[in-house]
């Protein structure tokens, strides 16, 4: 086990953390989880891209942060009007 994957072990733990508070948690707190999920996401994929040697997998953590906050204001709006 090289560097990149024992600090992608090491992330997988604050990761699920945020998605048990994401799933548990008052609206608030379920916001500020998806987004802290969506970054160590984009976080642990570019962990792999280095582990792997792939500079092409570079492009779905930056499709993941470009997409994550306009998506997260999407769902927030959408409980906003309908629920």
């Amino acid at each position: 086990m090289n560097v990149w994957t024992s600090a992608i072990v090491g992330l997988l733990l604050p990761l699920g953390l945020t998605v048990l508070a994401a799933w548990r948690g008052r609206s608030e707190r379920r916001f500020a989880a998806m987004q802290m999920a969506s970054f160590l996401s984009a976080a642990i994929l570019v962990l792999v891209t280095f582990a792997q040697g792939e500079p092409s997998f570079m492009d779905l953590p930056l499709a993941l942060v470009l997409l994550g906050l306009p998506g997260s204001l999407l769902i927030a709006s959408f409980y906003d009007r309908f629920l």
